[in-house]
């Protein structure tokens, strides 16, 4: 039981205490019957985490953000019980601008957010890093991968469920990019896995392309092997491209508010990357690849500006805030 947390935390080896659901709904950009029926089950979500909290009587909550963390806010306010917020992106979306007055703490994963809380407690911790991130090697995933060191690698992904223009488009132009001698490992989402790989018809045997439906511990493997990098610009980009000073081109998800369009302007601001308009992927991507890819001294300028954002103890950081803030 307990959803993607108790699987996640069991494959990790962490004791897993329990999973409680409480009812909240969103507030902002729905109709006049949508928040009606959200304030009924506010009311009723604050109850239950009150009961919850009363049971459990943790001595710091943490919250990440979204509709969902209202409740538990409020009942963890009327119990007097500390709050840290954790933003994992690098603007706050409008629950974690309400509720950042209730917290004792806000912890960062990059400096640029502190800005969105003025007179607020900020404390730059980084994005927590899975373990297995931080021990990957370029050595061990060229062996793990079996690439060739002499050529160039270019890793594509799309998040956990993959992203289906990022995959059209680089199927597409597959034949030039292979031609010109490069490497690439592929990751389509398993949703699209199928689709992807009818596309790609023939070239799926193609010593130099490797497509996968999904990676997990061998994701960090996959990162540490590659010289450029393809993907959306996720809450995770901002600490596991820097972790391995992984140059990459961003394709923001146009539909994930303004999220990924700051995180991808904070990285290429930074000069660790570059932006293409998801929209603009079909005419950009063969172009950027191949001219990134063609200038080693430009690669190396924007690894060494991605490792200098690096931030490879945030998980350490946040559990010393918390331990801090709960009272030690």
């Amino acid at each position: 039981m307990g959803g993607i947390e108790g699987a996640l935390a069991r494959s990790a080896g962490i004791a897993f205490a329990g999973y409680s659901a409480i009812f909240a709904g969103p507030l902002h950009g729905v109709g006049a019957l949508r928040i009606t029926a959200s304030l009924s089950k506010l009311a009723l979500g604050t109850a239950q985490a009150l009961l919850q909290l009363l049971a459990l009587r943790p001595r710091v909550i943490l919250l990440t953000g979204g509709w969902a963390n209202l409740p538990v806010a409020l009942a963890a306010k009327a119990l007097r019980i500390p709050i840290v917020i954790f933003l994992p992106d690098i603007e706050p979306g409008l629950t974690i601008k309400a509720l950042n007055r209730f917290a004792s703490a806000i912890a960062l994963t990059a400096e640029a957010s502190a800005r969105f809380f003025p007179g607020r407690r900020t404390v730059l911790t980084g994005y927590p890093l899975l373990e297995s991130r931080l021990g990957a090697t370029r050595a061990a995933g060229l062996a793990h991968f079996r690439l060739d060191p002499g050529r160039k690698t270019l890793l594509v992904f799309g998040g956990s469920h993959g992203a289906r223009s990022i995959n059209v488009a680089l199927v597409a132009a597959l034949p030039p990019l292979l031609q010109a001698g490069l490497q690439i490992l592929h990751i389509t989402g398993e949703l699209d896995w199928q689709r992807a790989q009818e596309q790609a018809g023939a070239l799926t045997e193609h010593e130099r392309y490797q497509p996968f439906a999904y990676l997990h511990a061998d994701m960090a493997l996959a990162m540490a092997a590659a010289d450029l990098a393809l993907c959306r610009a996720g809450a995770s980009t901002l600490a596991e491209l820097p972790l391995f000073g992984l140059p990459a081109i961003l394709a923001p998800y146009p539909h994930a508010w303004r999220y990924q369009r700051v995180n991808a302007e904070y990285l290429c601001q930074r000069g660790a990357a570059v932006h293409i308009r998801d929209e603009d992927l079909p005419q950009q991507l063969q172009h950027t690849v191949l001219a990134l890819m063609q200038d080693e001294a430009r690669l190396s300028a924007m690894r060494a500006r991605s490792l200098a954002l690096a931030q490879p103890d945030g998980a350490d950081k946040l559990a010393r805030l918390l331990i801090e803030v709960g009272g030690g």
